[in-house]
C-alpha cells in the first residue's frame, strides 16, 4: 500500500486523537521524507550589523547570487548591537537544518572571543560553512605628520616617545588589536584613544587630534584618495591588487605580520554534513562569479574559499593568536 493510502487508512481506522504519535512519525519519516531536496524554503541569513555599510552590502550581494544558484530566496536579517553577540545568540538557538545562517566575521569569531567572556562558544556552538573573503588593515598617519614611509614613522616614534596617539574603532576592536600587535613588535609606546566606531576615529585622525590608525583598507580608501591620510603599509602576505604601491609589513621586516578583516558563513552547531557540503560547494561557485568579485572589490575584499574543515581551523587559529596578544597586552573587556 502506498504511504499516502496507508496514512489515510490509519486515520480512518483509529478515532481522532487516538492515533499513536510514533506511528504517524514513522509514516512521515524514512525514504520519502529523506528525498526532500535542500533547500525547499527561504533561507534566513543573519548579518550582525545594522543595514547599510560594507558588511551589509557584502551579505546582500552574496546572498542574491547564492539564492539564484540554489534556486531559493535568502532573507537578509540585520541584527546589529552588542558587537555581534545578539546575532550570534539568535543563530545558535536556531534549528540546525541549514535554513538559518549567519555572516560571521573577525569580531564575532576572532577578536571578541579573545578579549571578553561571551555567552557563546565561537567554535562549539557553530557549524563553519566557509570563508567569503578578507580585506587587509592599513597603517595610516595624518598627512601633516613628517613621515613618508614606514621607516621614517619608526624613527619618528623613537625620537618622540609617548607623543604619538592612535585611534581605534573601540576597545578590543581589530583596529585596536592590530596596532597593539604592531607596538609589541616595534617595542614602542603610543597612546590609545578608543572611539565608538571608525567614523569618529577618522575624523580626529584627519583633524590631527590623533596621529595614526590601523583601519581596514576599505574604510581608509576615501581618505587615502583625498590625501588627508597617508598609507604606510598593509597587513597580509601580499600587496593588495588594487593598491600595489603600498608595501606589506611582511616585506618591510615584520615577517608574518597579518591582521585582516575577514568574513565567512556559519550556522548553528549540528547542521547535517550533506547540507554543509552543499552550502560550502555552492558558496565556492558563487565566489568565482566575475560580477560578484567586481562588487566586492569596491570594499577591497578579496574572495577566499575554504572547506568547512579549513574554515574551522582558521577560526581556531584566529582566536588563539588574538587571545595570546590580549593576554600579553593586558586587554580584557567586560562581557
Amino acid at each position: 500500500m502506498k504511504r499516502r493510502s496507508l496514512m489515510q487508512a490509519a486515520a480512518g481506522l483509529v478515532p481522532s486523537g487516538l492515533v499513536p504519535a510514533g506511528l504517524i512519525t514513522s509514516l512521515c519519516s524514512g525514504p520519502v521524507a529523506a528525498q526532500t531536496a535542500f533547500p525547499n524554503k527561504p533561507i534566513r541569513y543573519i548579518v550582525p550589523v545594522a543595514a547599510g555599510g560594507g558588511s551589509d552590502m557584502l551579505g546582500r550581494t552574496l546572498t542574491e547570487r547564492w539564492g539564484q544558484l540554489l534556486k531559493q530566496t535568502f532573507v537578509v536579517d540585520n541584527q546589529g548591537g552588542g558587537g555581534g553577540v545578539i546575532a550570534c545568540q539568535n543563530t545558535i538557538r536556531a534549528a540546525p537544518d541549514g535554513y538559518t545562517l549567519m555572516q560571521g566575521y573577525v569580531a564575532t569569531h576572532g577578536t571578541s572571543p579573545a578579549t571578553r567572556k561571551l555567552p557563546y562558544d565561537a567554535i562549539k556552538d557553530f557549524t563553519a560553512i566557509g570563508m567569503i573573503g578578507a580585506t587587509p588593515n592599513v597603517l595610516v598617519v595624518n598627512s601633516s605628520l613628517p613621515v613618508k614611509n614606514l621607516k621614517e614613522f619608526l624613527d619618528y616614534l623613537k625620537k618622540n616617545p609617548g607623543k604619538v596617539s592612535y585611534g581605534s574603532a573601540g576597545q578590543g576592536s581589530l583596529t585596536h588589536l592590530t596596532m597593539e600587535l604592531f607596538k609589541q613588535q616595534v617595542n614602542s609606546f603610543m597612546v590609545h584613544i578608543p572611539y565608538r566606531g571608525i567614523a569618529p576615529a577618522f575624523s580626529d585622525l584627519i583633524s590631527g587630534q590623533t596621529q595614526a590608525m590601523f583601519p581596514g583598507l576599505a574604510a581608509a580608501i576615501p581618505h587615502i584618495k583625498s590625501g588627508r591620510v597617508r598609507p604606510l603599509a598593509v597587513t597580509g602576505m601580499q600587496r593588495h591588487p588594487q593598491y600595489k604601491d603600498i608595501p606589506t609589513l611582511d616585506e618591510s621586516g615584520f615577517k608574518g605580520f597579518d591582521a585582516q578583516q575577514w568574513y565567512g558563513v556559519v550556522g548553528p552547531a549540528g547542521i547535517p554534513a550533506p547540507i554543509v557540503k552543499q552550502l560550502n560547494e555552492t558558496l565556492a561557485v558563487v565566489l568565482k562569479n566575475p560580477e560578484l568579485r567586481e562588487k566586492l572589490s569596491v570594499e577591497a575584499i578579496e574572495p577566499q574559499t575554504m572547506t568547512p574543515e579549513q574554515f574551522t581551523a582558521f577560526i581556531k587559529g584566529e582566536i588563539v593568536r588574538w587571545t595570546a596578544l590580549a593576554k600579553a597586552r593586558n586587554i580584557e573587556l567586560e562581557s
